[in-house]
């Protein structure tokens, strides 16, 4: 599981028939020196699907691969991030 924070959302105009009513979001990973500080280092962005409403600022916890998939056993998405979780407060010790 990764944090990220979203920087956007995402408009398809083709998708997987599975994928009528999803919503997508951009996010770039956080490492840990970047949790709690407003200066983020530039990293590659990808593409997070969303059930949850995540907005651009927020941090969210993502599942990746085969556990992106999982909540949506037994049916079949071709996805391969899920935003599991919209972080409130992160902690760092």
């Amino acid at each position: 599981m990764k944090i990220a924070e979203v920087i956007g959302k995402v408009t398809l105009s083709r998708k997987h028939p599975s994928l009528d009513a999803a919503r997508w979001v951009i996010a770039i990973p956080l490492k840990s020196d970047e949790l709690n500080s407003r200066k983020k280092k530039k990293t590659e962005p990808f593409i997070i699907y969303d059930e949850l409403g995540a907005t651009p600022g927020c941090q969210i916890a993502v599942s990746e691969g085969a556990e992106a998939a999982a909540p949506f056993h037994p049916d079949v998405k071709p996805i391969d991030a899920y935003v599991s979780a919209i972080l409130d407060q992160v902690e760092v010790y």
